[in-house]
Order: structure tokens, then sequence, then C-alpha cells
């Protein structure tokens, strides 16, 4: 190889690198944003703002938000691709499966293999895992949870840990329910979206209780 064409690689490398630090510092930044909930006044999620926002496709957005929680908890991870070593197709490869456990062993996989090897490595490792999955499933399931409790100003505050077909169902009835009560734009100031969620959530059990119930379990069943 000549040197001009050694100079050339050479470059591109580093701008490789480069764009590896770039998008770490973009990934930190949507990980606060989405924790500081930036996207709330017109926007149904972080990842169809960052879609709008970026130019990006809704998939392409959501998988930016996974990585960039899922980094949150992989130190070693995140150092690494800090630094311009690890690109973000292994980033993304690798937090479908690491934890803060095996984060060191995978990225060892990570720095001395393609992008395309340390794929099959992951889809292998999701099927040895499988029982530990299983295992974590019923801990989630275990976990659910939902209570209520009525503060000082009479306002009732809701917490729960729901399983994610259960989230799923709850989240489209409430944005159905948002969507039909805020479908008309008019002179006055739209409330947050935050705010007409908790308006929904009132309008769902309304219709809910308009319904009734007839013993049987849909969701999960």
């Amino acid at each position: 190889m000549s040197d001009d064409l050694f100079e050339l690689g050479e470059r591109i490398a580093d701008l490789a690198a480069r764009i590896n630090i770039a998008t770490f510092e973009m990934l930190t930044l949507v990980a606060e944003f989405d924790r500081r909930e930036g996207w709330a006044d017109n926007f149904a999620s972080c990842a169809e703002w960052l879609a709008w926002r970026t130019g990006r496709t809704l998939a392409a957005a959501r998988e930016n938000v996974r990585v960039a929680h899922a980094m949150e908890e992989l130190p070693l991870t995140a150092e690494v691709m800090k630094s311009g070593q690890l690109s973000y197709t292994k980033v993304r490869t690798m937090t479908r499966v690491a934890t803060p456990e095996t984060e060191g062993t995978l990225l060892k996989y990570a720095q001395s293999t393609s992008a395309a090897r340390l794929e099959w490595l992951v889809r292998g490792w999701k099927r040895l895992s499988r029982d530990g999955e299983l295992a974590a499933e019923e801990v989630r399931h275990r976990s659910r949870t939902f209570s209520v409790a009525i503060d000082a100003d009479g306002m009732y505050v809701v917490r729960g840990r729901l399983e994610p077909e259960v989230g799923a169902v709850l989240m489209r009835a409430i944005e159905a329910a948002s969507d039909a009560l805020y479908q008309r734009e008019d002179g006055e100031a739209r409330p947050r979206n935050r705010q007409r969620r908790a308006d929904a959530a009132g309008l769902v059990a309304e219709r809910a209780l308009a319904v009734g119930f007839d013993g049987g379990w849909v969701v999960g069943s």
C-alpha cells in the first residue's frame, strides 16, 4: 500500500473514532433529556421527539434511547465508547444482553472481533441464558405492584410497576383517551402532556365503569 493510501486509511479510522466519541456524547445527552422529560410538552416519548428533531426513523430513535439508558448501567462499555474505541453498532448489540456483571466479558469480545461476529456471539449468549431470562421474567412478574395514596391536598398519587403487556395496553388506552379529549386546537393554551395523560386516565376509568366487567381476564391471560 502506498503512503498516501495508508494516510487516507488513517484519516478514515480517526474520523470513525471521533464519530464514536460524538455518538457517545449524544447518547449521554439523550438519556438526560429523557430523564428530565424535555419531550413531554408535545410528544408521547423521547424517541418520538428524537425522530422528529434529528431526522431518524422512529425505530432508530427508540434504539438510541434504549442504548442511552443501558449505557448508564454499563460503566466499562461507556468508558470505552467515550474514548472512541467502540462503535455504536457494537454497543447497541452488547446492550441487548449485557449486565454490570457480564459487560467485562462481552467487552473483550467486542474489542477483539467484528460487528457481525459480535452479533452472532450475542445471539448465542441469549440462547444460553434463556433459563436465566425465564427466571428473570418470573421475578418481574412477582414485582408487579399498583398503589394509590391521597396527599395533603386531596390529590390522588398513583404509583405502579406493571408488566410490559399491561403497561402497553394502559398507555394505548390513555393515548387514545387523550386524543379524544384534546382533538381540537383552540385559542387556549393546551395542557402539558403529563396533564393531558392525567385527564385521559380519568376518562379511561369512566368508560371502563360504564361498560362494566364480566370477570374475564384478557391481558396476560
